[in-house]
């Protein structure tokens, strides 16, 4: 019996075996050996029947017979894998696992079973690394089944467990050396840890127009930057004062922070677009002194002067007190330029209010100013139910030398002329 003969107890093997009649389905399988002893469909078959009669020696010789005829079928080495692992045999489960990876690195199936064993061997870096690839390909499934559920279950707080084995480890042997650091170090050793334990994210600068390059992406600078914080935070009793004169006095009026010309499609700031919710009263815009808002707030105003404000024309300072009405958001964005940075003095700061810049989020608090780069993805809330308000300003970046500052200022200003 030749070709034609296989074929055909092949197929009424498989059709008895989809009846059930598993001993007549097996006696078809093992005539189409005796004519073809390699024969993969039949040895794969017989060795899954072997594996239910949990005969796994014999799982294993059928299925390495399948494998040896069909290198690239993956099936055959995790059935191979399979029986293996019903024998107690980690090394030759591994090897079968390795074949079947070999052919797909994405098989979901093989993934599960080579984490399983990295599992009840303890090698529990490449069982995380296994699970995470489970959970990550698994992602895409909508309705998985509920023995899988189950698995992707356990695979979830395999990796939270793992991980936080890794937190406690980082965290006990950074602990005196966190102490001992200064809050600029601290700081940096935190975010990095964090973002590499997979925490947090880092940001980088995402800048609207001019980034200039080289300068450290801080979120938020440290203080040590600008040594005249003290004298702006002294100076807050001073500064609230005029600014509650300014809202009570209704010639004074505030501009809304975003006002979009006619016919500019929908995007983020629709929703705030020539709103009061975010709110403006400017001293300085766009590099303009406003004299009469300034009138308002002399104080305000000779203090912001005797500082190393940013100053390019036409783009730089602004200097305003920046309203958010209770209850509202103004969502994420980034800034024009990278060789400024804004600084925030709280002035009136009701509970629930939120400041978000990059992956650190922090409530404003009165009198405690901060300075940070507005090129980092920022955002801010107000859930309380009244108006926080904030004195903004324009600074150098601290990073940048005097001499670099002046070429800023050619470079724009020669722009400028050729524009018109």
């Amino acid at each position: 019996m030749s070709v034609d003969g296989i074929q055909q107890h092949l197929a009424e093997a498989q059709r008895a075996s989809r009846a059930g009649l598993r001993d007549k389905a097996r006696s078809h399988f093992e005539a189409v050996l005796a004519i073809d002893e390699e024969e993969p469909t039949a040895r794969n078959w017989l060795g899954a029947d072997a594996l239910a009669r949990t005969d796994a020696g014999s799982a294993a010789a059928h299925f390495e017979i399948a494998c040896k005829r069909q290198p690239r079928e993956r099936s055959h080495w995790i059935n191979l894998a399979t029986a293996h692992r019903a024998l107690g045999d980690a090394e030759l489960e591994r090897a079968a696992l390795e074949q079947a990876l070999a052919i797909d690195q994405a098989d979901l199936l093989a993934l599960t079973r080579m984490a399983e064993l990295h599992e009840r061997l303890g090698e529990e870096t490449p069982a995380a690394e296994r699970w995470n690839a489970v959970l990550a390909l698994s992602s895409a499934i909508n309705n998985p089944s509920p023995e899988f559920t189950q698995i992707l279950h356990h695979a979830k707080q395999y990796v939270g467990e793992r991980q936080q084995k890794l937190v406690d480890a980082i965290e006990q042997a950074l602990v005196d050396e966190l102490t001992a650091a200064s809050s600029r170090d601290r700081r940096r050793m935190q975010r990095a840890a964090d973002a590499w334990l997979g925490r947090r994210p880092i940001y980088a600068n995402d800048c609207e127009g001019l980034q200039y390059p080289f300068l450290p992406a801080d979120e938020f600078f440290e203080p040590e930057h600008f040594p005249w914080l003290g004298d702006l935070e002294a100076a807050t009793g001073t500064i609230v004062a005029e600014l509650e004169a300014i809202l009570a006095d209704p010639a004074a009026e505030l501009t809304p922070y975003i006002s979009l010309p006619p016919g500019v499609p929908a995007s983020k700031w629709t929703g705030l677009n020539k709103s009061l919710d975010w709110g403006a009263f400017h001293l300085w815009k766009e590099g303009e002194r406003f004299d009469e808002a300034c009138a308002r707030a002399p104080g305000t105003a000779a203090l912001v002067e005797s500082l190393p404000i940013c100053q390019i024309k036409g783009r730089a300072p602004n200097v305003f007190f920046s309203i958010l009405k209770a209850g509202s958001h103004i969502p994420a964005h980034t800034g024009v330029t990278n060789v400024r940075s804004v600084i925030h003095l709280p002035l009136i700061v009701p509970e629930g209010c939120e400041f978000r810049v990059g992956g650190e989020t922090r409530s404003w608090v009165e009198g405690r100013a901060f300075a940070f780069d507005d090129t980092i993805e920022h955002e801010a809330w107000n859930r309380s139910e009244r108006d926080r308000a904030v004195l903004i300003i324009d600074v150098w970046n601290p990073y940048l030398s005097d001499h670099e500052r002046a070429m800023i200022c050619r470079l724009y200003g020669a722009a400028d002329a050729q524009r018109g």
